[in-house]
Formats: C-alpha cells, structure tokens, sequence
C-alpha cells in the first residue's frame, strides 16, 4: 500500500518535472531566436553607421558646404549626429 503511494506520488512528480522542462525550454528558445534577430539588426545598424559615415567624410573633403552659411551650419549639424551615432557602432 505505501508502495503504491510513493510510486504514484513519484509519477505525478515526474509528469510535472517534465512538463516545466519542456517549458522552459521552449521559452528558451524563443529568447535565442529574439536575441538572433536583435543581433541582426544591430550589425545591420552598425553597418548603416559606418557607410553613412564614409560618405559625410568623403562629402566633408570637398569643402563644398563650408561656403554657404546656411548649408554649412546644417552639414555641421549632421556632422555632430553622426558622431553621436558613431559611438554606438560595434567593432567587427
């Protein structure tokens, strides 16, 4: 009689055991898929960073926006966002 009682209580326990592995990790997994795409789209954002970065250098050596008041405070501008958008690019 006691027997039965400790085997069923250990089945029970077994079923319950299982069921919250099998749950964590499939929330587990969905975590490492959220944390993939995040990855992604942070390399793509760094990537943008570094183009968009190259391109105002490469605008910046013409000196052609110095002249122009008006275009050249707003090139400054831009300027002073890509630096500030430049420190959260990753290094590769």
């Amino acid at each position: 009689m006691i027997l039965e009682i400790i085997i069923g209580i250990l089945g029970i326990l077994v079923v319950i055991l299982g069921y919250t592995t099998f749950n964590l990790l499939r929330k587990n997994e969905k975590a490492e898929d959220i944390i993939l795409s995040q990855n992604m789209f942070i390399n793509k954002l760094s990537e943008q960073i570094d183009a968009s970065q190259k391109r105002l250098e490469e605008i910046d050596e013409k000196g052609t926006f110095q002249g122009d008041d008006e275009i050249g405070w707003f090139f400054n501008e831009v300027k002073i966002i890509q630096n500030d958008l430049s420190r959260f690019k990753i290094d590769q």
